[in-house]
């Protein structure tokens, strides 16, 4: 069960870091990215382990990635700006330091 939840927050916070991280440039996207640290790390801290970290992780990739490719009338949810761009890199690292953070 806790690994259904540890998918199910980590696919929650990818699609409040889609549909949030241009609004209010740049306070939207530092607010998504701390959220996502927060959000990752407190699923370790709650349950234990790294292996519920990276679960949530993973949901989040498979979001975030899956509205970077254009939909079905080629929409992207994720623009090819400074800011889209940066959610996807900085969204990569700000998960890597969450999984590697002491609970």
């Amino acid at each position: 069960m806790r690994y259904l939840y540890s998918v199910a927050i980590g696919a929650a916070l990818g699609a409040g870091s889609v549909f949030m991280h241009a609004s209010l440039v740049p306070f939207g996207l530092v607010f998504v990215l701390l959220a996502t640290v927060a959000g990752i790390w407190s699923i370790g801290r709650m349950w234990g382990g790294k292996t519920l970290r990276i679960v949530g992780s993973i949901a989040w990739t498979v979001v975030v990635l899956r509205a970077g490719f254009p939909g079905i009338n080629d929409e992207y949810l994720i623009e090819g700006t400074a800011v889209g761009i940066s959610l996807i890199n900085v969204g990569f690292m700000a998960l890597v330091l969450a999984i590697l953070l002491p609970a």
